[in-house]
C-alpha cells in the first residue's frame, strides 16, 4: 500500500458499489466506498429478480434483508384490456384468451437460489442496508462526499478528486470502481456513452397507501407479486410492486415522445394513461398518494468499453435497458460479483491493464445483450407475449429470463422461438396476429456496447 491510500477505490454507494465493496472487504482488500448521497434517500427500481439471491448469500447480507421485512415476491403476472386475437397459432395453455398470465419462480430450478422468492423492496431502507453491511466487513464507507474527477496520467495509480466539505482532497488508489448508476461519472467523462437506438424510455411514478390490489386479481395468493399492466397506448405499460403491506408503488412507462406529444404534465400524463384502464383508475383514486410524481428519462443507453487501464463500470453506470423485467438491482449485484473476481486477480499479478478484466467484460456483454434481445421481443410481441409464458413447452424457457439466469448462456432457448414468431407475423400484413404486435422497431442484432 505504499503511496496508496485505498487498493480500490469505488464510485457510488447503490447496490452495485456496496456489493463490490463486500466482495473485495470479506477477501481483504483496502477499498473505499465514495457515495454523494446520505442514505436513506428515495430511489425507484424496488422489485428483485432470484439472480440477486446467491450474491446476497455470498456477502453474508441475507439474513439482514429477511429481517427487514420486505414483501416476499414468489412470481410475476400479466394482465390485458385486450383478448388477442382468436387464433391461438398453436399455443398451449391459453385456455381463455391473452387478457391474463402468472408465473411463479420456483417451477424452475435455479443454481444458488435456495428459497423459492425473492423481495420487493423500499429501496431507501435495502440500499442502506447493503451499504452498512459492506462497512461492517471493513470497507471505509463515506456518505455525503462526491467524486470532482479522476486522474488517469499516473501509469500505476489513479487519483480520485474528492470534494469533502469545501476541500478538493486527492485520494490515490490503484484502480478504479465506477458503481455511480445512471450518473455514468466515467462513461460521461471519457466520453464513452451511447445513446440506446432503440429504447427511448420515459417513466412517472409514485406511491399510493391502500390500493386494492385484488383490483387485478380474484385470487388473493397472488397480489403480491409484480404485476405489469398493459395498456392501450403503444409500447406503454404499468409496473405494480408492494412496498409494504398498504403501500404499493405504481409507475407508468412509456416513450419520451408519447409523454412530449402529450404536452401534460407528470400528474396530467399519469392519469390519462392510467385512464386506459377503467379498473385501475377506479382503484388509485380511491387510494391515498402518499409521495409526489416522479420522473426518470434517458433510460436506455450503453458505453463503447466498459472497462480499461486501472478501471471498470459495473452496474448503470456500464448499461441500463428499460426496467419491465427488473433487471437493474440483478445486473448491478451480479456485475460487481463477475467483477470482482477479475479485480483480485489483478491485485493479485499487480496487474490493472484492460485485458485483466476481459472475463468481466464478456459475461457482462452477453447477460445484458440477453436482457436487451429478450424485452425488444416482449414489446414487439406485447400482449402476444402471455402467450408463450401459458405454454407449457417455452415457459420454463421464458421463466429463466425472468428469474435472472442470463450471463452463463450464450442464447436462451425462449429468444429463438420468440424471434421465430415474431419474423413470421411482422412479415405477413394478412397474418391474425399482425395487428397485435407492438411498434416498437427491433434492430437485427442488440447493440454490441
Amino acid at each position: 500500500m505504499d503511496g496508496f491510500d485505498f487498493d480500490v477505490g469505488i464510485i457510488g454507494g447503490g447496490p452495485g458499489g456496496s456489493t463490490m465493496a463486500s466482495y473485495l472487504a470479506k477477501a481483504g482488500v483496502k477499498c473505499a466506498v465514495f457515495e454523494g448521497e446520505v442514505f436513506e434517500r428515495p430511489h425507484v427500481g424496488e422489485s428483485l429478480v432470484p439472480a440477486t439471491t446467491p450474491v446476497f448469500l455470498d456477502i453474508g447480507v441475507m439474513d439482514k434483508l429477511e429481517r427487514a421485512g420486505f414483501p416476499r415476491k414468489f412470481g410475476a403476472a400479466w394482465t390485458s384490456a385486450e383478448a388477442g386475437p382468436v387464433d391461438k397459432m398453436g399455443f398451449q395453455g391459453l385456455d381463455h384468451d391473452f387478457r391474463a398470465a402468472e408465473i411463479l419462480f420456483n417451477e424452475r430450478d435455479q443454481d444458488g437460489v435456495d428459497r423459492d422468492y425473492t423481495f420487493h423492496v423500499d429501496r431507501g431502507k435495502f440500499d442502506r442496508i447493503l451499504l452498512e453491511h459492506a462497512s461492517e466487513l471493513g470497507a471505509t464507507v463515506y456518505q455525503g462526499v462526491r467524486v470532482r474527477g479522476v486522474d488517469f496520467s499516473e501509469p500505476d495509480a489513479r487519483t480520485l478528486h474528492v470534494k469533502i466539505g469545501q476541500k478538493d482532497v486527492p485520494v490515490r488508489v490503484r484502480m478504479v470502481v465506477d458503481a455511480s448508476g445512471r450518473q455514468c461519472f466515467l462513461g460521461k467523462k471519457l466520453k464513452l456513452k451511447e445513446v440506446d437506438p432503440v429504447f427511448d424510455q420515459f417513466a412517472v411514478h409514485t406511491w399510493f397507501d391502500n390500493y386494492d390490489r385484488s383490483t387485478v386479481t380474484t385470487n388473493p395468493d397472488k397480489v403480491d407479486y409484480i404485476f405489469i399492466h398493459f395498456l392501450p397506448v403503444t409500447n406503454t405499460w404499468v409496473w405494480q410492486i408492494p412496498i409494504t403491506e398498504t403501500v404499493t408503488s405504481i409507475g407508468v412507462v412509456t416513450q419520451k415522445k408519447h409523454f412530449k406529444q402529450a404536452n401534460k404534465n407528470r400528474e396530467e400524463f399519469f392519469w390519462e394513461c392510467i385512464g386506459t384502464r377503467p379498473e385501475l383508475y377506479d382503484a388509485l383514486q380511491a387510494a391515498d398518494r402518499v409521495r409526489p410524481f416522479t420522473a426518470e428519462a434517458d433510460y436506455s443507453y450503453g458505453m463503447k468499453q466498459i472497462c480499461g487501464d486501472g478501471y471498470v463500470m459495473i452496474g448503470d453506470a456500464a448499461r441500463f435497458v428499460d426496467p419491465i423485467f427488473s433487471s437493474g438491482v440483478s445486473v448491478a449485484v451480479n456485475s460487481a460479483r463477475i467483477a470482482s473476481e477479475d479485480i483480485l486477480a489483478a491485485l493479485e499479478a499487480d496487474d490493472f491493464s484492460k485485458a485483466q478484466f476481459a472475463n468481466y467484460e464478456g459475461k457482462l456483454r452477453r447477460g445484458v445483450r440477453n436482457w436487451y434481445e429478450f424485452i425488444s421481443l416482449y414489446y414487439r410481441l406485447n400482449i402476444l407475449f402471455t402467450a408463450f409464458v401459458q405454454d407449457p413447452r417455452y415457459r420454463l424457457d421464458v421463466l429463466q429470463l425472468l428469474q435472472g439466469d442470463v450471463y452463463d448462456v450464450e442464447e436462451p432457448a425462449a429468444l429463438c422461438k420468440m424471434r421465430e414468431i415474431v419474423k413470421e407475423v411482422e412479415n405477413n400484413p394478412d397474418h391474425l396476429w399482425h395487428g397485435y404486435l407492438g411498434d416498437l422497431s427491433m434492430p437485427s442484432a442488440a447493440p454490441t456496447f
